[in-house]
């Protein structure tokens, strides 16, 4: 796969007039860039979305399986990522059997930053039910708030900017294997997952992190692919909470200060 080079750089400089303590300062600021991302599927358009410009070999696997597109990894063939006028394409090789319903069902839409069901026609596209996800992942309470403590220094983009999300895995062994930054809250967990995916791991055998609030979507994309736990540092909703409850996903919310909640099957978290 060729997640070629960033062609837009992840940040810019900009010249800023700060008000503090009753007058002016001029400063440099580094702004986080937002660019449109067009998703094609053997050359059929599928989607634009508004994401960082980085990982997007990541994002686009794990957009593909999250949102149901690709049912494996290997219904990927290639990846090629061009510049375009006014953004970013990526370019995808797919299975026959898997181009054919999006050629069926074709919807271009553009995506916001931090759009989840965006562009869908029907309830029944925007609020899927995945099938109830079969995990044994166990994880102690210790471990999931040092990992959140540990993700910090890791969203290097966010240090910079203050502008973008940041979601990890934590694996098997207790420790973040992989940690990936983007505008969009759902993006950043698609490109995770997508990084876990390439690495031939599986979903089953850890735990998802997001520096954002738990929305339906969210936990849709988690039980997509099988994951058992999903650890928020904001709240839940409560749509999330009932899918979850339905799919057998964990669900952890307000993750901070050595302190988090359980909404959802708390037999993974062990004390």
């Amino acid at each position: 796969m060729n997640d070629s080079a960033r062609f837009v750089s992840t940040s810019s400089p900009f010249r800023v007039r700060r008000w503090e303590q009753g007058h002016f300062i001029e400063r440099g600021e580094d702004v986080a860039e937002e660019v449109p991302v067009a998703l094609v599927y053997n050359g059929l358009p599928h989607v634009v979305m508004m994401a960082s410009p980085c990982d997007l070999g990541d994002f686009a696997l794990g957009f593909s399986m999250t949102e149901g597109v690709l049912r494996d990894k290997s219904e990927l063939h290639d990846v090629s990522t061009t510049p375009a006028a006014e953004g970013i394409e990526v370019r995808m090789e797919i299975d026959l059997m898997r181009y054919l319903p999006l050629e069926e069902q074709r919807r271009n839409l553009a995506g916001r930053t931090g759009c989840g069901l965006c562009g869908a026609e029907t309830f029944a596209q925007a609020i899927r039910h995945p099938a109830p996800i079969i995990s044994e992942v166990r994880v102690r309470a210790e471990v999931l708030n040092a990992a959140f403590e540990a993700l910090a220094p890791r969203q290097v983009l966010n240090a910079q900017t203050g502008a973008v999300h940041g979601a990890a895995w934590l694996g098997a062994e207790g420790t973040i294997q992989y940690a990936r930054e983007d505008v969009g809250r759902h993006n950043a967990l698609d490109k995770v997952i997508g990084a876990v995916l390439t690495d031939g791991q599986d979903l089953t055998r850890g735990v998802a992190l997001i520096t954002s609030r738990a929305s339906f979507e969210m936990v849709q994309k988690s039980a997509t692919v099988g994951i058992g736990v999903l650890a928020a540092i904001s709240a839940p909703t409560a749509l999330a909470i009932r899918l979850a409850q339905e799919t057998g996903v964990t669900l952890i919310g307000f993750a901070r200060s050595g302190r988090f909640n359980v909404y959802a099957h708390p037999q993974r978290i062990l004390p």
